[in-house]
């Protein structure tokens, strides 16, 4: 028994730096928010930013004459 008590309980590897352990909680997150969003129902598709195709003309207000004198 040549080894002392504190060196049985020193870790062989350092471990995970904290940046890694950080990095997997966000994108974690991430995942399961899409994946909420995906199940939810909602219109969370690309679609939902494009004009529809019933959009396609311009409405522009009427101009109104009556308070205008030439």
């Amino acid at each position: 028994m040549s080894q002392t008590h504190n060196e049985h309980n020193l870790p062989s590897s350092p471990g995970t730096p904290r940046w890694v352990k950080l990095f997997g909680m966000i994108a974690l997150v991430v995942v399961l928010l899409a994946g909420v969003m995906l199940l939810s129902g909602g219109e969370h598709d690309p679609g939902r930013h494009m004009p529809s195709a019933s959009v396609t003309e311009v409405h522009t207000p009427p101009v109104d004459h009556q308070g205008q004198h030439p």
